[in-house]
């Protein structure tokens, strides 16, 4: 473990084993880091929540899991609940001038750019990438395998394996990205195929329901298809029926 000289860490925190906490950085009350965890300088972890009834005598903290690595600047808020935690999970990488909003959830391996906002109770699942300055209301859900060009606005909910870019924009189906984390053509094709139908025209909620109803094969599928059973914000969707694309990147 190494902590420099001119950093802060304050009482009743929780430091993993190999954290490396860097000059200036601040580790704030209740905090717990996992195995590794590396904050650069000026990062805080754990400050208290923006949120303007906030009462600063609730303990609360931030929970961050191994080997993730919080560069330059970044900020991740406390919980503005008693006894809960804003999480990030493991070996994510938080590039410089992230903010984590209090209450998000941050999965795994997931790649927060420069200036990326996430604001309160946002919920952001695992091997997602969000470019540069991305900015995402509050209590919306990203799902697993996204990826979000720079300086895109969302809004609303992002199924998962999905493109999103510009103000809820749905640009496509991730399915390099997906061929990169080792998915099985057969995988590839039913979500594919799930991905079309669902965003075909109409309530996506309606249309995933019945491709549940109908049966897929895949665990990945089902992922897909649950999505849709929950969140208040909408869902992004192409701009008109019937334009559903292919993504090439991740």
């Amino acid at each position: 473990m190494s902590i420099h000289a001119t950093a802060i860490v304050e009482d009743g925190v929780q430091l993993g084993t190999g954290c490396v906490i860097e000059a200036y950085a601040i580790i704030k009350r209740h905090s717990i880091l996992g195995e590794g965890v590396k904050v650069l300088p000026f990062a805080i972890v754990g400050g208290d929540p923006q949120f303007l009834k906030f009462d600063p005598s609730t303990v609360s903290g931030a929970r961050i899991g191994a080997g993730t690595v919080v560069r330059e600047h970044s900020t991740i808020n406390r919980s503005i609940y008693a006894g809960k935690y804003t999480e990030v999970g493991a070996r994510c990488f938080l590039m410089a001038n992230a903010h984590v909003g209090h209450d998000s959830v941050v999965g795994d391996d997931v790649v927060l750019g420069n200036n990326v906002l996430l604001a309160g109770h946002v919920a952001v699942a695992g091997h997602t990438f969000l470019g540069g300055a991305v900015a995402v209301h509050q209590f919306c859900r990203i799902g697993e395998g996204v990826i979000a060009g720079g300086m895109a606005t969302i809004t609303q909910d992002v199924a998962p394996f999905l493109m999103v870019a510009e103000r809820n924009r749905l640009s496509g189906f991730n399915s390099v990205g997906l061929k990169r984390r080792g998915f099985s053509r057969e995988t590839i094709m039913e979500l594919k195929a799930c991905y079309a139908r669902v965003f075909s025209g109409g309530n996506p909620r309606t249309h995933a329901v019945a491709l549940f109803a109908a049966g897929v094969t895949s665990p990945e599928a089902r992922r897909f298809l649950e999505f849709f059973s929950g969140g208040k914000r909408g869902f992004v969707r192409p701009n008109r029926a019937g334009q559903v694309g292919e993504g090439d990147a991740e």
